[in-house]
């Protein structure tokens, strides 16, 4: 069986991070979400104990942030080869960088769309906003209006990428998790 790669995905608080904790206990390979690390480095280096805004536009160099970030994404996706895992998946996929990069305007080159399209994804699914369960924590900075723009950026980036993005419902962590199994058993 080849490898399947599948990303889930979202604007912050969303329940991402709950669905992939859910599959790990299911014995299931999944790459973790690379800025929550990054953050908590972006405050170190500039001496403060928090950052009142997006790692992404408060760091000095965002360009060389997302660059950062593009890189330990594609490395996720190049240590798949090693695993013997059949189905691995991401919090959080290669295009998720140029959708961040979109909602705060700021510019990229060509090859940060070359590098989305030469590692591609099986599947992806994204968790649409959910008012019910959105929390701002240490290392998620936006309002619940900011995050449903972002699930816009997000869902036009990969859509423009090619991608057919599954919405998964809003439900329990469980039923959220069976959702996505059940459809990957379809392809």
């Amino acid at each position: 069986m080849t490898k399947k790669r599948i990303v889930i995905t979202g604007a912050p608080g969303t329940g991402k991070t709950s669905v992939i904790l859910k599959l790990e206990e299911a014995n299931f390979f999944c790459f973790h979400e690379v800025i929550r690390a990054m953050t908590q480095e972006a405050k170190k280096s500039n001496g403060s104990n928090s950052i009142v805004s997006n790692p992404i536009v408060s760091v000095s160099d965002p360009y060389q942030f997302n660059t950062t970030i593009l890189n330990a994404r594609i490395k996720q996706f190049t240590d798949a080869l090693s695993k013997v895992d059949d189905i691995l998946f991401y919090d959080r996929g290669i295009p998720d960088v140029l959708a961040y990069m979109d909602y705060f305007d700021q510019k990229y080159e060509d090859h940060f769309i070359d590098k989305c399209k030469k590692h591609v994804y099986d599947h992806v699914f994204i968790l649409p906003p959910w008012k019910e369960i959105y929390i701002s924590d240490e290392e998620r900075f936006e309002s619940f209006e900011q995050a449903e723009q972002i699930h816009y950026h997000l869902l036009n980036t990969y859509t423009d990428l090619g991608y057919d993005c599954i919405e998964v419902p809003f439900g329990t962590v469980a039923e959220r998790n069976n959702f996505i199994l059940n459809n990957i058993k379809k392809y």
